[in-house]
């Protein structure tokens, strides 16, 4: 996103459960399972004027799971098939860190690990979006806090069509 660009609100969406199934720690392409509805869901949020921006907590680095490259390679992937299937996803942002990793280094309480509203913050801080008109669909109740401590409504996805979810909620909005 370019800076000098005019200020826009924000779909921001968790990853795991709401783009991707949550199959337990996911960063394999090769088992990822894309939710219902999501490309679809993606290119109404991009036609509705919104940006499109990944939070997502990702506490399998933390546990020695997988690395960083790995949360990287399925993020560059997942961007790659949305624009193919005509949508835009903005950008990613993860926290990997957690008070009980296995790495020193990922041990620590994060004010971007959710429900804290750290990357939401970042996202609107240094790119050109606006809290105003933005809001958050996420799976637990942990992204709702993140919204909440934002300033921004969150919407709990119950794991059904993403389309059908988001077609609800940019009526509300």
């Amino acid at each position: 996103m370019e800076m000098d660009a005019p200020r826009r609100a924000c779909a921001f969406l968790d990853r795991d459960g709401v783009l991707i199934e949550d199959t337990g720690y996911p960063h394999r392409i090769e088992e990822v399972r894309w939710v219902p509805g999501v490309m679809a869901a993606l290119r109404r949020l991009n036609a509705a004027g919104l940006a499109v921006c990944i939070v997502t907590n990702q506490a399998g680095v933390a546990r020695g799971y997988y690395d960083e490259a790995a949360v990287g390679r399925l993020h560059h992937w997942m961007a790659a098939e949305a624009k193919a299937a005509g949508a835009l996803l903005n950008g990613f942002a993860y926290c990997p860190f957690h008070e009980k990793a296995e790495a020193e280094r990922y041990r620590r309480a994060s004010p971007r690990r959710k429900p804290g509203a750290g990357m939401i913050e970042d996202w609107l801080a240094h790119f050109p979006l606006r809290r105003e008109g933005s809001f958050l669909i996420g799976d637990r109740e942990t992204d709702m806090q993140a919204a909440a401590a934002a300033g921004i409504p969150g919407h709990l996805f119950p794991g059904d069509n993403l389309d059908a979810f988001v077609a609800a909620i940019l009526k509300e909005h």
